[in-house]
């Protein structure tokens, strides 16, 4: 049997994501000048509040220098606001500025609108099928990790 790599589900999953992340990104950057290191941490504390570096990591499963050097961007751009952590002095919370909150409150619907018309293609009952298909493979991949 021969192997064809246009076969191979993590290769499929892997091109399908990049391709909407490379669609979405492009807005991005034209519209409003993130890269999509730099999104995916805005999304990150838009949607769940705030959250230190090492956090950042996991749950955008980011390196820690991508994440760094995304966090700096944003606090540079006055996007982000950084306090200390009492809990730990070593790191600090991140949370989305004002100037943050008003960017993010302005890309979440161009996003929608891009996940809208790439998701078209599938029904109803298929995208609901995707998205629990896709996290159990990520929960699959997950308990094989800490194996």
């Amino acid at each position: 049997m021969t192997f064809r790599l246009d076969d191979f589900l993590p290769y499929q999953l892997s091109t399908s994501s990049n391709a909407v992340s490379d669609l979405i990104a492009r807005e991005y950057k034209s519209r409003f000048g993130l890269k999509i290191p730099e999104w995916r941490v805005m999304a990150v504390l838009g949607s769940r509040g705030a959250s230190t570096q090492r956090h950042l990591v996991e749950a955008t499963l980011m390196d820690k220098v991508t994440v760094n050097r995304a966090v700096k961007n944003l606090v540079d751009r006055a996007l982000l606001d950084r306090s200390p952590n009492n809990a730990d002095g070593r790191s600090h919370h991140l949370m989305l500025s004002a100037t943050g909150r008003d960017l993010y409150d302005q890309i979440m619907p161009a996003a929608q609108v891009m996940e809208k018309k790439v998701m078209a293609v599938l029904s109803e009952q298929q995208k609901i099928e995707l998205s629990a298909m896709l996290a159990k493979i990520k929960e699959s991949a997950d308990s094989i990790m800490t194996e």
